[in-house]
């Protein structure tokens, strides 16, 4: 005779609000800048009152703002709605003295100096994680993916993890903190890595193993809810996203559409790779995070593991032979233009790359705030949509 699992009854079904189609919502996380000093500006709380939008929320840090757009259609959408929230704070910006810059960190603001927002879900976040949580001055983008089931989730996220340092070397932003050059394409992903429950994700067998593993979390007071799960990509179970977080915040629009387009296209192919039977390769754990360090450390120049065999390639060469093979997909999703954008990035240079040549010309890490705050505003106030 069967028996039920042990203290079945004491678990909490976690119901996947699938969607039938690959909608898109796409989160963006905003530093406010001080036009003067060029440091980070405490001017959230001003900024808020004034533009009252729910797609412009507050953040951790008083010198942060978050913007998300609503369900969207397609890319083109999503970058629209974007673009929309982008102008209201701009407009919000100029009434309190302020401006605005979208990289993975600023590059000599101190988190010491930084008012965490009055909203007692920080406080007490930052309470019970301490210094980890105060030294959280990142800046990410995170972008969802209709999915239509829990199993889907889980299965696609398991192979999707393959490709996670291409995601994070074209979004690359954060080589500067606290007025020093790290070393890093992103610096933002190994600050992020010290939160406790951050990070990759761990390899499931299955949307109900990804239930018993979130309850057991619960149970044991390692969260207190699944909203406390930051993975670099992670089933998001109220909106039925995959959801994908590995990316620094990218400078300007047109870059965010294209890493948005390549995200979606992925997704739906190996959705269709699944639901077709085709047994999707997956790299061994060891693997997956000796290429996620190659591409937080040199970004674009590295070479990462193709294979459990321990074969290296290229990874530009890799982004290359990746958006080929989604060329078809984003044709039927209408990004086909949007991805294509990924090789003006490759060949004009991540963010990372661009401020260092700022800072090579200039020697002024302040020259590179500028930069960043004049590719921003030239993108959202000058660009008009296709």
């Amino acid at each position: 005779m069967l028996r039920s699992p042990q203290n079945f009854h004491t678990r909490t079904r976690i119901p996947f609000l699938g969607s039938e189609r690959p909608t898109l919502g796409v989160e963006v996380e905003v530093q406010i800048i001080d036009p003067h000093s060029w440091n980070l500006k405490q001017a959230s709380v001003q900024l808020l009152e004034r533009t009252g939008s729910p797609h412009i929320k507050q953040e951790l840090t008083q010198s942060t703002v978050e913007i998300n757009t609503g369900i969207c259609e397609n890319v083109q959408e999503a970058i629209e709605d974007l673009r929309h929230s982008f102008q209201l704070l701009f407009r919000a910006g100029e009434e309190v003295g302020c401006t605005f810059a979208c990289a993975g960190t600023h590059p000599f603001a101190n988190w010491r100096d930084q008012l965490i927002y009055p909203d007692e879900r920080y406080q007490m976040l930052v309470e019970r994680i301490q210094w980890p949580a105060r030294r959280l001055l990142i800046y990410g983008l995170h972008v969802h993916v209709g999915i239509s089931s829990g199993e889907k989730a889980i299965a696609v996220g398991n192979t999707l993890m393959n490709y996670l340092p291409h995601l994070l070397a074209l979004s690359a932003s954060s080589p500067f903190a606290e007025f020093k050059d790290t070393g890093l394409a992103s610096t933002r992903s190994k600050i992020f890595e010290a939160m406790p429950t951050a990070g990759l994700p761990y390899r499931l067998a299955n949307y109900g193993e990804f239930q018993a593993f979130m309850n057991a979390l619960i149970r044991a007071g390692a969260i207190q809810s699944i909203r406390e799960i930051w993975w670099d990509l992670r089933p998001h179970t109220n909106f039925g996203t995959l959801e994908v977080r590995i990316c620094d915040v990218m400078p300007t629009l047109r870059e965010t559409a294209a890493i948005v387009a390549l995200i979606q296209s992925l997704i739906v192919w190996l959705d269709e790779l699944y639901t077709e039977g085709i047994f999707l390769d997956q790299l061994r754990p060891w693997i997956i995070r000796e290429n996620k360090w190659r591409a937080a450390r040199f970004g674009l120049a590295g070479d990462i593991i193709v294979d459990n065999l321990g074969t290296q390639a290229n990874l530009q060469e890799e982004i290359v032979k990746l958006v080929e093979t989604l060329v078809p997909v984003s044709r039927r999703l209408g990004c086909e233009q949007e991805l294509q954008y990924v090789e003006h990035i490759l060949e004009h240079g991540a963010s990372y790359q661009r401020q260092r040549e700022v800072y090579r010309q200039t020697g002024e890490l302040a020259e590179v705030v500028q930069s960043l705050v004049r590719e921003l505003r030239e993108d959202v106030l000058e660009n008009k949509p296709r």
